[in-house]
């Protein structure tokens, strides 16, 4: 079994195969069922979006402590994959918020888990990817908004400088967001914001209307100036800045997307949804993106960050590259550090046209995938993956996953993660 949600819609730009040969469960809860801002928390159905929830939250003054970038992301899906924001650094990953969730079991049971209550399916449900049972409902966490992020843009050269910077900002805990912008192997913007209500109105800037230079673009120039700069973003402007531009993937879409005669006469019009592109994509496209084109997170141990930037330049060759950091708690399940205490990853976003000559998709992936588990780091799972079973299941630990498996009498009932999502799986 797997949910009847079409491929197509979902905004990860792999279309699932097994789609065609499992039974399709209609699962359409899409709603917001209850905000208790006594206990700080909200409940919701697994399709309800990022975009449905700083709507609702951010008019009455909440706001979720972790909320991923694109408004089509869904709840269900940050959950069953992963989410990650700039606020990670403090919080962690998306399921590191979530309080509880309830699941309906493959023998049709209805079953609710928390850190203290069926605890091992609490932590096992995460990038399970709906293989352990059908999500219903989830329990996030809130926090207090403010109105505006007040916004430090500090150009930094040279890998080690960069590296260094980033890893001292993250562990700063009275930053509230820390990203960083990677325009080549030793050049980067690194942009560090605190949650305000106060605003000086001559450094306002609101980034998310239609006609302002896209986000990165607009990064970019304070590297090109050499300056820093500060700027004061209202909150959900903020959270979905690289939505307009699709982080930067719209310039290989639209390429002259960023001029700014377009951008006031057109720039209403952007982004095209994910979920257009491709059920408008013919399969020829579809493998000739694939072949040219890369869209990957990498999720290594900070302390590896140079060595990574490094083999990401070599295998790939992607610009600009995102910088996330987050916190990686010591819990059970499917992804958690090498030894028993907390640890700070950082997430490596290259999305874009690979520069290297005679790209293939394949072995240079594969390359990089190698060298992701050497260091004991993670692939998000909404991208492709090259891995065989066994590298796999070195990557992640399989351990309480299998264990529920065969608990909950899984294996008839719902594909194994790997067999879902990998490439050299047959769907």
């Amino acid at each position: 079994m797997c949910t009847g949600r079409p491929g197509w819609l979902t905004v990860s730009l792999r279309v699932g195969k097994y789609k065609k040969t499992h039974k399709n469960i209609m699962i359409n809860l899409m709603d917001i069922l209850e905000v208790d801002t006594k206990k700080q928390i909200v409940r919701v159905e697994p399709l309800v979006t990022m975009g449905q929830v700083t709507a609702l939250l951010t008019s009455i003054g909440w706001t979720l402590p972790v909320l991923p970038e694109l408004d089509d992301l869904t709840v269900g899906g940050l959950i069953m994959g992963t989410g990650i924001e700039s606020s990670s650094h403090k919080y962690g990953l998306f399921q590191h918020i979530c309080t509880a969730y309830e699941l309906v079991l493959a023998d049709g049971s209805f079953v609710r888990c928390t850190p203290s209550e069926n605890s091992d399916l609490f932590y096992a449900v995460p990038w399970s990817c709906g293989t352990l049972g059908f999500l219903v409902t989830a329990e996030i966490r809130i926090i207090p908004a403010k109105k505006y992020i007040r916004l430090r843009f500090e150009p930094v050269r040279g890998l080690e400088n960069i590296c260094d910077k980033f890893s001292r900002e993250s562990q700063r805990l009275e930053n509230h967001f820390v990203e960083g912008l990677l325009y080549s192997l030793d050049e980067a913007v690194i942009m560090t914001g605190v949650m305000t209500d106060e605003a000086e109105p001559s450094k306002l800037n609101s980034i998310g209307n239609y006609y302002k230079p896209w986000f990165f673009k607009h990064v970019e120039n304070y590297l090109k100036r050499n300056q820093e700069g500060l700027e004061y973003i209202p909150l959900r402007h903020y959270y979905h800045r690289h939505t307009r531009s699709i982080f930067w993937e719209l310039q290989d879409i639209i390429p002259f997307g960023n001029n700014p005669i377009f951008r006031y006469l057109f720039g209403w019009m952007v982004p095209p949804k994910i979920s257009l592109l491709k059920l408008t994509q013919g399969e020829t496209l579809r493998k000739l993106y694939e072949q040219h084109h890369v869209v990957q997170d990498m999720l290594v141990p900070m302390k590896c960050m140079l060595q990574a930037l490094h083999t990401f330049h070599n295998d790939i060759h992607v610009y600009p590259i995102w910088l996330c950091p987050f916190i990686l708690p010591s819990q059970p399940g499917l992804v958690h550090p090498k030894g028993d205490e907390a640890e700070l990853y950082v997430d490596i976003g290259a999305y874009g046209e690979p520069r290297i000559k005679h790209f293939e998709a394949r072995s240079c992936m594969r390359q990089l995938e190698k060298f992701v588990r050497s260091v004991h780091g993670f692939q998000m799972l909404y991208a492709d993956c090259y891995m065989n079973r066994e590298e796999f299941w070195e990557m992640f630990d399989g351990s309480l996953y299998h264990k529920l498996r065969e608990q909950l009498n899984c294996q008839d009932a719902f594909p194994e993660v790997y067999d879902k999502i990998c490439k050299a799986a047959r769907h």
